[in-house]
């Protein structure tokens, strides 16, 4: 079962809990039971926010996709537009397509991995990774500090950014063993294709046709 589908399950239950303490709450204050009344009202509001909580990190958890071992996660492809521009094709692992054009003799793509310890690799969860940025970049220091460089995003982060929340407040989330970012970059050529796969260590890429294969053999 995926992290999202057991933070649903904890949605719901932790909602269904919440409007019962509430009830009660309502029920007790009726009878002129005001502490009790008042102790089932304010506990029905703190689980009813912690569920509320747990759907907002669903909801950005559903931005990641799974992974076990390596696994094709995309396919870039480039055509020469003028020196060092070029116009990129990324098809997803999923189908979807996006097109750019970068700039710079080579290309970069980012990602994010979160992975989990203890009780959650117990009950299924699987390490999570969502392709981040996709960017051009130059071989010479010098071009990259004079040249402004060209990006653009492959992610948003609806909900509750779990990610951010890992690194800022490690010690509220002993479920998630580690976040970190992951990246992998190639030479940019004219009619080069590469398949982008996610691994255990994170990203690996590798040429798919001729033209990528010399543009590798022949990178600086």
């Amino acid at each position: 079962m995926s992290p999202a589908l057991w933070l649903d399950v904890g949605v719901v239950l932790g909602a269904l809990l919440a409007l019962l303490l509430m009830a009660n709450g309502v029920r007790h204050v009726r009878r002129r039971h005001g502490v009790r009344g008042t102790i089932h009202g304010l506990s029905g509001l703190v689980v009813g926010c912690l569920a509320a909580i747990a759907m907002l990190v669903g909801v950005n958890l559903l931005t990641y996709a799974r992974f076990t071992a390596e696994q094709p996660v995309a396919t870039i492809s480039f055509q020469e537009l003028g020196p060092q521009r070029y116009d990129v094709t990324l098809v997803r692992h999923d189908g979807d397509i996006v097109r750019t054009t970068l700039k710079g003799d080579e290309w970069e793509l980012d990602a994010r991995i979160i992975k989990w310890k203890g009780f959650a690799t117990l009950i299924g969860f699987k390490p999570l990774f969502r392709l981040q940025r996709l960017s051009g970049r130059y071989t010479h220091i010098g071009s990259e500090i004079s040249r402004p460089p060209t990006a653009i995003s492959l992610a948003n982060d609806p909900g509750v950014n779990l990610w951010e929340l890992a690194h800022k407040e490690s010690g509220w989330l002993p479920l998630v063993d580690a976040a970190y970012g992951t990246a992998t970059y190639l030479p940019m050529s004219d009619g080069a294709v590469y398949r982008v796969s996610m691994s255990v260590t994170g990203l690996v890429a590798r040429p798919v046709n001729t033209a990528a294969r010399k543009a590798v053999q022949n990178w600086d």
